[in-house]
């Protein structure tokens, strides 16, 4: 069988991408696969037409990977690929449209509003301390925290760096204080769940993707009715969002309030798969390697089927 590895491509989260994307490739190389990978550039349905693959393994992070416009492309080539298709992506990559698909079936999730970035410098939208983030980015690509302390000034000034620079939208929330959590699902099996403890300041990109920046406590040492709601929910969210193959869910848990202070942050349809990226980590604590953890995305895909 014969997969291409789609990887690269020129988002904030590239060379993050590029190490999953060639992770895979060694992976599905061991197997027994013939691979052709593929960093993609403007002319990828070009390179894609003359590989002429049997599948698709879609390594990409962030746009036009992640939200929808790849995945339409391969529907239009008639090309099957590995992960969410388009509606899903479209949806789990917009942090207000995905409030929406869950929020009304009960999924946790936190408050907030879009502004634009010009106002943040007349006032506050939310009180502080609060989160400004992009609707459409992950990886905590372009995240800021707003306190207390004024850390960006009061209100925040003109020219000063952050989001607001970069993006005329953003969306506001308020700060969930207490731990971050994170739960992969494989199929229609929620693997477990991680806690993360950055070692300086919040979980963000470098902290994400330079070892020993943060510490991965997997299983997390939290009590077992936070475990099993991490799991619930992050399955939950999988099947209200239509995910397929891998996805990971992220969330903050105030743990002064117990199960009513879990809440979901948002659904990544295609979590990273480098060596320090949190699905294999939680499949290899359940005796899972890294290529049986491939086998399993890819035989979803051409089968349709759940892991069991």
């Amino acid at each position: 069988m014969h997969i291409a590895v789609l990887m690269g491509g020129w988002s904030a989260e590239r060379s993050v991408s590029l190490q999953s994307g060639n992770g895979v490739a060694d992976a599905l190389e061991s197997l027994g696969y013939r691979v052709t990978r593929i960093d993609m550039d403007r002319d990828v349905a070009a390179h894609l037409a003359k590989a002429q693959p049997d599948l698709v393994f879609n390594a990409l992070h962030g746009s036009p990977g992640e939200d929808g416009t790849v995945q339409g492309m391969l529907d239009l080539m008639g090309l099957r690929y590995t992960h969410s298709g388009l509606s899903t992506s479209v949806i789990a990559i917009d942090k207000v449209l995905t409030k929406q698909a869950l929020v009304p079936h009960g999924v946790p999730m936190p408050g907030g509003r879009i502004v634009r970035s010009a106002d943040l410098f007349e006032r506050d939208p939310l009180p502080r301390p609060y989160v400004l983030k992009p609707v459409n980015e992950g990886s905590s690509v372009g995240v800021a925290i707003v306190t207390d302390e004024g850390n960006y000034g009061n209100p925040i000034p003109q020219g000063s760096a952050g989001p607001w620079a970069e993006f005329d939208e953003l969306l506001a929330e308020p700060y969930i204080r207490g731990r971050e959590l994170t739960t992969a699902v494989l199929g229609n099996r929620a693997l477990g769940v991680t806690e993360l403890k950055p070692r300086n300041g919040w979980y963000d990109f470098d902290a994400k993707y330079t070892d020993g920046l943060t510490e991965h406590v997997c299983p997390a040492q939290i009590p077992d009715e936070i475990a099993d709601a991490c799991k619930s929910l992050a399955l939950e969210a999988h099947r209200l969002l239509g995910c397929k193959g891998a996805s990971r869910s992220d969330f903050r848990w105030d743990d002064e309030r117990g199960v009513d202070g879990l809440f979901l942050l948002e659904v990544n349809t295609q979590p990273g798969m480098t060596p320090l990226s949190l699905v294999p980590e939680q499949a290899r604590h359940l005796g899972m390697s890294y290529p049986e953890l491939v086998q399993a995305i890819v035989d979803e895909a051409i089968t349709g089927a759940g892991t069991p």
